[in-house]
């Protein structure tokens, strides 16, 4: 299943689409980086990827293109976390979403916004985990960070050196995380095989803790 869809925020109106089979074990949104959107190609290939391992994705942006002319605007993380809050509510009301596990997945900026998101999502979501690649964690502010209790994987290329430092420094803050170096990757991950290294890291990830929350769900 592949569906366009629109989700309005006052005024203004954030495109965005969902990819999955009729049935799926879990939903994984993304939050894009500074200057990109839903059709960001390294993104759909990781959703494509994750899809074909029975995740369902949702992808849209998370500002207009208006918004995102001005600069700042991608630095606005209170301002992406609440349109990826909004994206979240969207999907849970909707007639594609039967309960299943809920995770964010953000790169560069957009991973700041899922983890304040995240520390801000509605206690009755199952969001079970956030995944960062290449990210900006440091953005998301110590308060959002040190209140998170899920699960978070932060993936960062070996030789992207001063993103690794930002990343150690959020890693500090948060209370179960685990980071990834992907060897002999920059920050985009463009090397040959990095990108897939990213996407065999993350659906390893979400696979074990997907298997994490059902073991809960048995055990309460």
């Amino acid at each position: 299943m592949y569906k366009e869809i629109e989700i309005a925020d006052g005024e203004i109106t954030l495109g965005g689409h969902l990819s999955s089979d009729r049935f799926v074990k879990g939903w994984v949104i993304f939050a894009h980086g500074s200057g990109s959107s839903r059709k960001s190609p390294r993104n759909n290939w990781v959703a494509r990827e994750l899809n074909q391992h029975g995740l369902g994705t949702f992808l849209f942006d998370l500002l207009t293109p208006e918004e995102d002319f001005t600069y700042r605007n991608r630095f606005n993380i209170p301002l992406l976390a609440r349109r990826l809050l909004i994206a979240t509510q969207w999907l849970v009301k909707s007639d594609y979403y039967h309960h299943e596990p809920l995770a964010y997945y953000g790169a560069s900026t957009g991973a700041a916004a899922a983890l304040m998101a995240a520390a801000k999502a509605d206690k009755k979501w199952p969001l079970f985990t956030v995944i960062s690649r290449g990210g900006r964690p440091d953005l998301a502010e110590n308060l959002n960070l040190s209140q998170l209790t899920i699960p978070v994987l932060l993936i960062v290329g070996s030789l992207d050196h001063e993103v690794i430092k930002l990343n150690e420094k959020a890693q500090e803050q948060l209370r179960n995380v685990q980071l990834t170096l992907v060897p002999g990757a920059t920050h985009l991950f463009e090397e040959p095989g990095a990108l897939q290294e990213v996407v065999d890291l993350s659906r390893q990830w979400l696979e074990r803790q997907i298997g994490g929350t059902q073991s809960e769900s048995l055990q309460n």
